[in-house]
């Protein structure tokens, strides 16, 4: 047990699938797991622990194992996210952690509900130059073997996808003129969103696995009608099963 994370020693698996919202948590964990089992809830932010069946050709046989999932809701932003992601991996022991997420689109080739596999993670948080001071600039990327095996299992399953720099902001409204997230786009970020530069950071430290998969929900570059509340819920079905694919 942490201080936002009520579950007890055991409870959480050492692979942690990471959305924000806590209805999204929720929806992942009963299409997704075998027998899910809410370990905790405080503040209303639930982890759910099942597992998947996984099947692993031997000579002359099928072997299958039971892997332990768990998925805990994060909440929105980088000061949220950060403790839940910060508690996990010093508290529990968690190894991997796979943020499935939603993004709005900086560029123009990029449609509604494509994927985004981030490799790196621009900010205008301030965090990282509290953690390293204001003359030091970390880079926050994802893990090597998480994203290659991600972008091989988009490409089998013909999935549209684009890999490359995200967004990660504080500021969900942001009332600046020119919006800063032009400026990023100019140099090439794929999508805006709040939580993959401090997700990498945190990785880093701790030394775990981390990787961001993101479904386009809304488009800044172009007029779309980006997807309903209800519809972000569920848009994330996709990159669960990668998510699943490439840690069981």
């Amino acid at each position: 047990m942490s201080t936002h994370i009520g579950a007890k020693k055991g409870q959480i698996a050492d692979v942690v699938l990471l959305p924000g919202d806590p209805l999204r948590a929720a929806w992942l964990a009963k299409k997704f797991l075998k027998a899910p089992e809410t370990v905790h809830d405080v503040r209303g932010m639930p982890c759910y622990t099942g597992f998947r069946h996984c099947f692993r050709a031997l000579p002359g046989q099928l072997a299958c194992t039971k892997k332990l999932i768990s998925i805990q809701s994060s909440g929105m932003g980088m000061p949220s996210l950060g403790i839940y992601v910060e508690e996990l991996a010093r508290d529990f022991g968690v190894k991997k952690i796979i943020r499935l997420g939603t993004c709005g689109a900086l560029q123009e080739k990029i449609n509604l509900r494509d994927i985004i596999i981030a490799m790196g993670a621009c900010s205008d948080s301030a965090s990282n130059i509290h953690r390293f001071g204001p003359a030091m600039s970390f880079a926050p990327i994802a893990d090597p073997a998480l994203y290659r095996d991600a972008v091989l299992q988009a490409e089998d399953r013909g999935l549209p996808f684009h890999t490359g720099n995200v967004f990660a902001t504080d500021d969900f409204y942001d009332h600046s003129e020119p919006p800063r997230w032009q400026k990023f786009a100019r140099y090439g970020a794929l999508a805006v969103e709040m939580e993959t530069a401090k997700l990498y950071t945190l990785a880093a430290y701790y030394g775990i696995q981390a990787l961001s998969l993101l479904v386009v929900s809304d488009h800044l570059a172009r007029e779309e009608k980006p997807l309903t509340s209800e519809e972000r819920v569920t848009c994330c079905s996709d990159i669960a099963m990668i998510a699943l694919s490439i840690v069981a």
